[in-house]
């Protein structure tokens, strides 16, 4: 092992090739970890915006619950935290910068406050139908959480350029799920339809533009979900 001096004097060594074999190792091993972590995150977040936006084909709510509400209401307050909670994990361990993160904020503002909107202007509704229990439930509400949604996954989105295309059929059967959720959420709105499938072809767009990597998972979720639309638009005015 040679002995060097640094530039105050003092002696160092130079590590041989086993040293250095080391570190190579152990660099790969920390890449491993965190793409583990990013992947994670990322395939929890689409579970779970899969699973919670679905609270609505619950059997009659889950039941009543006090003050003449349902017990689903009082689970979906818990969807944006849910939901957010994994996003911002994917952007965190992604690395990425400010931009994207600026991007996730104002969309987790939307998301969090359309959502809410939504919630308590359906609950009123189940008890007392009014015209404007009905504009901030199906219009408002509904415009500004899927604006909120659609920036989120532009954030997500950001996250998976540069990395590997996915193996196994798990990454396309999430992207499966998210499509479909887009599709019967932006369904359920009043005026949403139009604007779901446009935002849908730009997804599937940005992923095919990338399909050999990760994005590849934005393809199958924006092709599904413009189909999906598309025949529901289509019976609708047939």
């Amino acid at each position: 092992m040679a002995v060097f001096l640094d530039v105050s004097g003092k002696p160092w060594a130079r590590h041989g090739p086993r040293h250095d074999r080391r570190v190579v190792a152990a660099g790969d091993a920390r890449q491993q970890r965190v793409r583990l972590s990013y992947g994670t995150a990322l395939a929890s977040t689409a579970l779970v915006y899969a699973l919670l936006h679905h609270l609505g084909s619950l059997p009659r709510g889950l039941g009543d619950a006090p003050r003449h509400t349902r017990w689903v209401d009082w689970l979906d307050l818990l969807t944006p935290y849910l939901v957010l909670t994994p996003a911002a994990v994917t952007v965190r361990v992604a690395r990425v910068g400010e931009h994207t993160w600026w991007v996730l904020a104002l969309g987790a503002v939307a998301y969090a406050s359309g959502h809410g909107i939504h919630l308590a202007a359906n609950s009123i509704s189940n008890t007392a139908s009014t015209p404007t229990a009905h504009l901030w439930d199906e219009v408002v509400g509904h415009l500004l959480w899927y604006a909120g949604v659609a920036l989120i996954v532009a954030a997500l989105a950001r996250t998976t350029v540069g990395r590997p295309r996915p193996r196994g059929p798990w990454p396309h059967t999430l992207a499966l799920a998210v499509g479909l959720t887009w599709a019967t959420n932006t369904l359920g709105g009043e005026g949403t339809a139009a604007p779901g499938v446009i935002l849908a072809l730009a997804a599937a767009g940005f992923g095919w533009q990338r399909r050999t990597g990760l994005p590849i998972v934005l393809a199958v979720a924006g092709t599904v979900a413009t189909v999906v639309l598309a025949v529901a638009i289509v019976a609708a005015r047939s």
